[in-house]
Parts: C-alpha cells; sequence; structure tokens
C-alpha cells in the first residue's frame, strides 16, 4: 500500500475528542474466473487501510453454488499477518502448510498465523450448496512477523448480552470464552440483534472499532449501514450502540488499539518496507517453480500439502516503489493493494 501525495497531512489518531463513524462502501472483487464467487472488501480502501490491527475484510454470499463455483482458492502465501475465517452458512475445507486440515462450519473459527510465511488453501466441501462468510486479516507486530506459522481452530461460547446474542471469535469481550487470543489487543464478534433492538456495550476507549453488517440494517450513532457497509469508529468511546432495524440485523464487531508499526501491503503479504515484499515474493515464486517442476515443494513458506496439484503464482510487482502506511491517519488517499 502505498501513499502518493509528497506532504500528506496528518492527524493524531488518538485525538481526545472522538471524530464522527465513518461509512466504508464496499467494492466487488472476484475470486477466480467467470464462475467465480465474489466477494464485497471494505478494507483496505483509500481513506482507511486499517482498523486496529484488522487490515483486510472481505464478505461474501449468500452464495448459491449451482449458479457459481463457489470457494476455489488453490495454495497461496501470507507473511506478516493473521487470517480468520469465520462462516455463517457452508462448509470450507482448509490446508496448510503447518500440516493442518480442517474443516470451518458456521459458529467456528480457523485462526492461521503466518509469521514469517505460511500457505494455505480454502474450498468449499462438496456437500455445501450455499456459502456465506467473512475471510478477515490482521496484521502482526513487527516484533512478532518473524515467528513461526501456527494454526487455531476453536468453537467460541454463545453468550447473551443486552437481549443480543454475541459470539467473540478472537480476543475477550464482554466476558466471552473459548476465542483464540490475538497477539496484539484486538477483538472479532458477531452480534446478532433482534428487530428494533438498541444494543449498547461497553468498549475499550483506546480502540478504533468498526461494524460490518451481514444482514438486516443498523444504525451507529445515527449513521445508517446495511449489507456488506462497515461503520468505522475512532478510539475515544466507551460505548458501542447499534441500533437494529424492523427486521433485526447480523453483524461483525471489529475493534482494536491503533496499529503502531508500519504497514506495507501487497497482494497477499504485509511487510514493513518494499524489501520486505520483494522477498517474500521471491521466496513464494521459488516454491511456485518447484512445485510445477516436481509436484511438490518447501521452502520459506513450508512444505505443499501432497493434495495440491498447483499454487497460484505470485503477480508482477509494480513499477513504483511501496511505501508503508504511516501510524498516523492520513488525510490523503491510499492506493488499494494490486
Amino acid at each position: 500500500m502505498s501513499v502518493t501525495e509528497r506532504d500528506p497531512e496528518l492527524v493524531d489518531a488518538a485525538a481526545s475528542d472522538p471524530a464522527p463513524p465513518e461509512l466504508l462502501l464496499p467494492r466487488e472483487v472476484p475470486l477466480g474466473g467467470p464462475r467465480a464467487m465474489r466477494v464485497q472488501r471494505t478494507l483496505p480502501q483509500r481513506q482507511r487501510s486499517l482498523i486496529g490491527a484488522w487490515c483486510f475484510v472481505d464478505h461474501y454470499g449468500p452464495d448459491d453454488l449451482s449458479e457459481r463455483g463457489g470457494m476455489r482458492v488453490p495454495g497461496h502465501p501470507h507473511t506478516g499477518l493473521a487470517t480468520v475465517t469465520w462462516l455463517f452458512e457452508g462448509e470450507v475445507e482448509h490446508r496448510d502448510t503447518t500440516g493442518a486440515t480442517a474443516l470451518v462450519r458456521p459458529g467456528e473459527v480457523n485462526l492461521m498465523t503466518a509469521g514469517n510465511g505460511v500457505a494455505h488453501s480454502e474450498y468449499s466441501t462438496p456437500a455445501t450448496t450455499v456459502v456465506h462468510g467473512a475471510q478477515l486479516w490482521f496484521a502482526l507486530p513487527a516484533a512478532l512477523a518473524g515467528e513461526p506459522r501456527r494454526f487455531e481452530h476453536a468453537v467460541p461460547a454463545v453468550r447473551r448480552v443486552a437481549g443480543a446474542e454475541v459470539r467473540v471469535f478472537v480476543g475477550e469481550w464482554l466476558g466471552s470464552e473459548g476465542a483464540p487470543q490475538a497477539p496484539t489487543p484486538l477483538i472479532g464478534a458477531e452480534v446478532r440483534l433482534p428487530a428494533g433492538l438498541r444494543w449498547e456495550a461497553e468498549v475499550d476507549p483506546g480502540h478504533e472499532v468498526g461494524v460490518l453488517v451481514d444482514l438486516g440494517e443498523v444504525r451507529v450513532e445515527g449513521l445508517a449501514a446495511t449489507r456488506s457497509q462497515l461503520v468505522a469508529l475512532s478510539p475515544g468511546r466507551r460505548t458501542l450502540a447499534v441500533e437494529a432495524g424492523e427486521h433485526g440485523a447480523r453483524v461483525l464487531v471489529l475493534a482494536g488499539e491503533p496499529f503502531p508499526d508500519p504497514v506495507t501491503m501487497w497482494w497477499n503479504f504485509v511487510g514493513r518496507d518494499h524489501e520486505d515484499i520483494v522477498a517474500a515474493r521471491a521466496a513464494w515464486q521459488a516454491q511456485v517453480e518447484q512445485q510445477r517442476a516436481t509436484g511438490g515443494a518447501d521452502g520459506r513458506f513450508g512444505p505443499h500439502p501432497e493434495a495440491w496439484d498447483d499454487v497460484l503464482p505470485a503477480p508482477e510487482m509494480p513499477t513504483v516503489r511501496l511505501k508503508p502506511r504511516l501510524r498516523r491517519a492520513l488525510r490523503v488517499p491510499l492506493e488499494p493493494p494490486r
């Protein structure tokens, strides 16, 4: 991700008076070929690249697999981030270079931490007729970006909180139990709201907060949002208030401390600078070539599962040098990842 303004205006992300809520509209992105599943992407985008450490938010479905090919994502790499897979409908098979093979189902969470490098594949299962969920990434602090890869699967507990049904799938919030912990202060939760409920919950005033709408319509501090739209809130709030529309709503709440480290994002990699991304791409391309020559590969991203017939090659690097996102918020557009 790069900033092209020569002298961008910087603003303090920890201002004492919280800014008004911001509505982030999604853009549609295909995953694969002509019958590919299409996703609605709200992070990153030009006016905002992160909410806390959350750096990537894709929302998809309900997608009828009789009309499209479903989720078919061959082996591909990641660095410097963790992936979170959360489903509302369907079933997805996950394989990765930690050696893990797992099915993710509604109400269950897959958390894969890339560290210095991991690769994984995701396919909707043959029994799945509808796929519907969210794919999320959060950036790893610089001190942990070189850690070993790992994979966790968990079934978070369901809690009733002030009339809503809450499943916290990352971190700790509202007395949650069973969710995997992130290496940086972070929250990810599904909240189901009955029709007309005005729901309030305490949040850390040092956190940025995002509310992604899956179903229905909501109002957050008077700002209306509907399907696949994301309401972003700056730090300084002690209470999150979400009002459901006449048909109820289901939302994801994503929150965390403003991310302290420089972040350079390109394709599936998160690094600190341009050189990090170049090195990651070169290492992955070496494994792509080995896979295609021998039917298997190993290297920085770990040993490829035997079930993989092919893997995704990296695109060509951009012709300009990638620059990191600055720690403080920018009042200039940010280029989307290529």
